[in-house]
């Protein structure tokens, strides 16, 4: 009995590693599409997700292949993440287990069936597979260049050998990149504030078409206005395979940014106009200013210099939230200040009009927040000047 199961594991093994080896050929009946996930309220979700799926019925094959995964289990992941070195890899799944998380979280689904011919679809399935070797599943990941939407296009351009023609009548207008990511954002929350402070200049200079790819939903409409070289359309067939439950979105005011860096203006603002009457100044409040843009001024710099992220270089948000203040703050903790902070304090001030021309110019766009945290430094810098002077005088 020992002896046949083992001859019939033996017989197992080898048929296995035989089938492994013959490439799959899809059938007339195979049908190739795109699948566009629609967004949701987790950061990592806002922008929607791409991926190809390929189906063939008489193999009995039902299979997603997307770009957008990597392994939280990897050395160093954190580190790798946020320096821009994190790589990201292509997956295979079974259809019903890909679109069962999207179920859970609630999200639209839409598929469109392309028109490619048989060889065209097993050029793809070939090539996806072997997207899917060791080897050759990573990917250096951008946010903006090189991710799960922009593979898509990336991947049909060589499978058809360039007989593409897309169109752009989708675009209605010339758009930045920062525009085309507040697309899906809310400007009160605090992801939305995060991404303006740690984006950069770059970002604020219009996207070409191609360009605009780097958005699922961009994607998504790119495929609808391209056509092959025959002039038949790629996409033969759109259709939304999972919709989405109404579900009432809780955004509360108390808890948004907008609320806090209002709060902060108010709270700055009076305790200034005590200071001013009593003759005093408020140790905490000075100290509590310039660590907080210290702190963002520095992270910033990490961001510029000490990543591969493209996105967050140039960065002109150091202008207010500048490095040294995190030095400062500690020599705002004295009762006595040294006379240098005068020429500091006047740097600072010239500092934040120079952001302020910055950010009218568009060089880079700004949070209309920051509004609440520009007007309370040049409440409290220029406190701190007339305190300065009415001390030698």
């Amino acid at each position: 009995m020992f002896i046949k199961k083992l001859f019939f594991l033996f017989v197992l093994f080898f048929s296995i590693i035989n089938n492994a080896q013959k490439k799959i050929e899809l059938t007339p009946l195979s049908k190739v599409s795109v699948l566009t996930i629609g967004t949701e309220e987790e950061l990592s979700s806002k922008f929607g997700h791409s991926a190809f799926r390929i189906q063939d019925p008489t193999l009995g094959i039902d299979v997603t292949y997307n770009y957008g995964m990597f392994d939280f289990n990897a050395p160093n992941f954190y580190l790798k993440f946020t320096t821009g070195k994190l790589p990201y890899r292509l997956a295979r799944h079974s259809f019903e287990n890909f679109m069962y998380s999207y179920k859970i979280e609630n999200r639209w689904v839409k598929e469109q069936t392309l028109n490619l011919n048989l060889k065209e679809k097993n050029t793809l399935l070939q090539f996806l597979e072997n997207n899917l070797l060791p080897e050759n599943k990573y990917y250096k990941y951008d946010f903006l260049f090189d991710n799960c939407a922009t593979k898509i296009p990336e991947v049909l351009k060589k499978i058809t050998n360039e007989d593409l023609k897309p169109s752009n009548s989708h675009l209605k207008k010339e758009s930045t990149f920062r525009q085309l990511i507040h697309e899906s954002l809310d400007t009160n929350e605090w992801s939305t504030f995060g991404i303006d402070l740690a984006l950069g200049s770059v970002i604020d200079i219009k996207a070409t078409s191609k360009e605009h790819l780097f958005l699922p939903i961009y994607v998504y409409h790119q495929l609808e206005n391209t056509s092959k070289k025959d002039n038949t359309p790629l996409v033969s067939k759109t259709e939304m395979i999972l919709k989405t439950k109404a579900q009432e979105k809780n955004n509360i005011f108390l808890l948004s940014p907008f609320f806090w860096f209002g709060l902060l203006f108010i709270l700055v603002t009076l305790l200034t106009i005590k200071d001013y009457s009593t003759k005093k100044r408020t140790k905490w409040l000075d100290t509590l200013l310039f660590f907080s843009t210290g702190i963002a001024g520095l992270l910033i710099l990490f961001l510029w210099f000490g990543t591969d992220h493209n996105a967050t270089a140039r960065n002109f948000n150091i202008l207010w939230a500048f490095p040294l203040n995190l030095y400062v703050a500690f020599v705002l903790r004295k009762k006595s200040l040294p006379d240098w902070i005068k020429i500091y304090l006047i740097t600072l001030l010239s500092l934040i009009l120079i952001s302020l021309f910055i950010w009218a110019a568009k060089i880079q766009v700004f949070s209309i927040i920051l509004i609440f945290i520009l007007l309370s430094l040049v409440i409290r810098y220029l406190y701190l000047l007339f305190h300065l002077r009415r001390r030698n005088d």
